[in-house]
C-alpha cells in the first residue's frame, strides 16, 4: 500500500527547505526529496550575503529591493547565530556611475526599507579614512553603507532540521524519479540512491523547488506543460588571502557596470564575485572558466594597491541561478524575483518555482498561493511566529564584535520569518479536527547524506 502525504517537495535548498518547514508548521504531512546533500547546489555557492540588492535599484526593481531589505532586518534578529552585520566600503571612480546617482541609490536603500538596527550610509574621504589604506592614490571619495553576511548553507539546513522537528520526513541521497497524475492526486516514485530502493507515495500536491533542474522535473519526471521558460545563469567566485586591515567588505564598479563584492571570508581570507554568464551545460558539471577567474582579478586590481595574480587564487567555485527567462538580453538584468507557475490540471498541484534570492525566500517562497497561486494550496492551522526561526542552535564565535552595533547577540535562536501559507490542493490537512497541534509527529529518518561536523577553533591571527 502506497503511503500518503500531502505534499512532496522536491529539492533541498533554501526554497525547498522553506516550503517544507511552513507546510509542516501547518499541520501538513511532508516529505522533502533531495537527490543529493542539502544545499549542496546553488544555495551553498551564493555570495553568502543577506542584502537588498543595491545593484537592482538601477533596473527600477524597487518593489523587490524594498521587500529584501526589510527581510534583511527580520532575518538578522531571527537568527544572529549565522547573520550578522556587515560594512561595504563602495570607493567611487568618476568613470563609472555619476556620485550623484551612487548617493541617491544609497540614500533609497537606507530608507525603503524602513531600516532599524543597521548603521545608515556615511561618505569617505578615502585619503585619510583607514578604508582607503589599501585602494589606489586615484580613488579619493568612497562611501560605507550596511549589509548582512551569511552562512547560506546551515540556513538551509536549519530550515530543513525544523521541518523535521515539525514532522516533515527529510530525505537526501533521494530522487524523485516519477510523479503522474491518478485520480486528482500525484504519484511519486522516490529512489534511495544509497540502498537502491524505490518508494512510492501518494501525494496531494507536489513542490517543483530543484532551482537549475527546475524544468528538468518539468518536463521528465511530471511530464507537464509549462508555458514558463528558465534561464540558467552562471556565478562564479574567487576565494584568495585576505589583502587588507579591518572587518569591512568592498563593493568595486567594474569597466562593464557589473558590482563586484570583495568580502572576508574565513578569518584570513577574501570571497571575490559574482560574474552573469548564460550557462547551457550540465548543472553537475558546472566550474569557473579562467576567463571568469581573469575578469574578477582584473576587477580587484583596478582598484588596489596589492596586485593579485592567478597563483593567489586558493579556490573557486560556481553556482548556476534558475532565473525565470523574461526575454532581456543582459543576464545583469533579468529578474532575480520569484515567478510561480501551477499546474491544477485534475485536481492534483504543481507548482514550480524560478527565481528567487536567498535574502526573501521567506515571504516570498511563501506566496507560492498568496496570489499566484491562489486557492491551489491552502492550509487551516496556525501560522508560525514570525519571531521564531529555524532550528535551534549555537553559532560560531565570530570576529566581528565591532560592526554588531547595537544588534543582539543570541547564542540560541530559531531562523527566521515563517513562510506564509502554502494553500495547497487541500483546504484543510487531513485529521485538522483533531487539531494540528495535536497531530503525531511523523518524524521520517535521519539525514542519510547530511552532517553537521564542528571546524574546531579559528586559527591564531598573526
Amino acid at each position: 500500500m502506497k503511503d500518503s502525504v500531502d505534499l512532496v517537495v522536491i529539492g533541498g535548498g533554501i526554497n525547498g527547505a522553506g516550503i517544507a518547514r511552513d507546510a509542516a508548521g501547518r499541520g501538513l504531512s511532508v516529505i522533502l526529496c533531495e537527490k543529493d546533500d542539502l544545499a549542496q547546489g546553488t544555495s551553498s555557492r551564493s555570495g553568502k550575503l543577506v542584502h537588498g540588492g543595491l545593484r537592482y535599484l538601477e533596473y527600477y526593481e524597487f518593489r523587490l529591493v524594498r521587500e529584501a531589505l526589510i527581510e534583511r532586518e527580520v532575518l538578522l534578529n531571527a537568527a544572529p547565530h549565522i547573520i550578522w552585520p556587515m560594512r561595504f566600503v563602495l570607493p567611487h571612480s568618476p568613470d563609472d556611475r555619476p556620485a550623484w546617482l551612487v548617493r541617491t541609490g544609497l540614500f533609497l536603500y537606507d530608507h525603503l526599507g524602513g531600516r532599524k538596527k543597521l548603521p545608515g550610509t556615511r561618505t569617505l574621504d578615502l585619503r585619510r579614512d583607514p578604508e582607503g589604506a589599501p585602494l589606489l592614490d586615484k580613488y579619493t571619495r568612497g562611501f560605507e553603507y550596511s549589509d548582512c553576511w551569511v552562512d547560506d548553507a546551515r540556513l538551509v539546513v536549519l530550515n530543513s532540521v525544523s521541518a523535521a522537528e515539525k514532522g516533515a520526513e527529510v530525505l537526501t541521497r533521494t530522487a524523485v524519479t516519477s510523479a503522474r497524475r491518478e485520480n486528482g492526486a500525484w504519484t511519486v516514485t522516490l529512489h534511495d540512491s544509497l540502498s537502491g530502493e524505490d518508494r512510492v507515495v501518494r501525494a496531494r500536491a507536489v513542490a517543483n523547488a530543484a532551482g537549475p533542474w527546475v524544468a528538468d522535473i518539468i518536463n521528465r519526471v511530471t511530464g507537464s506543460n509549462s508555458s514558463r521558460n528558465v534561464r540558467l545563469v552562471k556565478g562564479s567566485h574567487i576565494i584568495v588571502p585576505k589583502f587588507w586591515h579591518g572587518e569591512h567588505a568592498y563593493l568595486v564598479q567594474n569597466h562593464d557596470k557589473r558590482v563586484i563584492f570583495i568580502n572576508p571570508y574565513e578569518w584570513n581570507k577574501a570571497l571575490i564575485g559574482t560574474t552573469d554568464i548564460p550557462y547551457e551545460g550540465r548543472v553537475e558539471d558546472v566550474t569557473a572558466s579562467e576567463e571568469e577567474v581573469a575578469y574578477l582579478l582584473a576587477a580587484v586590481n583596478r582598484y588596489f594597491k596589492e596586485k593579485l595574480r592567478r597563483e593567489d587564487v586558493l579556490e573557486t567555485f560556481s553556482g548556476v541561478r534558475p532565473l525565470f527567462d523574461d526575454g532581456k538580453g543582459n543576464p545583469s538584468a533579468v529578474t532575480r524575483d520569484y515567478v510561480f507557475d501551477v499546474d491544477d490540471t485534475g485536481g492534483a498541484v504543481l507548482l514550480n518555482i524560478f527565481g528567487g534570492k536567498i535574502t526573501t525566500f521567506t515571504t516570498r517562497v511563501g506566496r507560492a498561493g498568496h496570489g499566484e497561486a491562489q486557492g491551489c494550496l491552502s492550509a487551516d492551522g496556525a501560522c508560525l511566529d514570525p519571531r521564531r526561526p529555524p532550528a535551534r542552535g549555537r553559532g560560531p564565535r565570530r570576529r566581528h564584535r565591532a560592526v554588531h552595533g547595537g544588534v543582539p547577540r543570541r547564542p540560541s535562536v530559531d531562523a527566521s520569518r515563517a513562510v506564509a501559507p502554502l494553500r495547497p490542493a487541500l483546504r484543510r490537512p487531513r485529521h485538522a479536527g483533531r487539531g494540528g497541534r495535536h497531530l503525531p509527529r511523523r518524524i521520517g529518518p535521519p539525514f542519510r547524506g547530511a552532517a553537521l561536523r564542528g571546524r574546531g577553533p579559528p586559527p591564531p591571527r598573526s
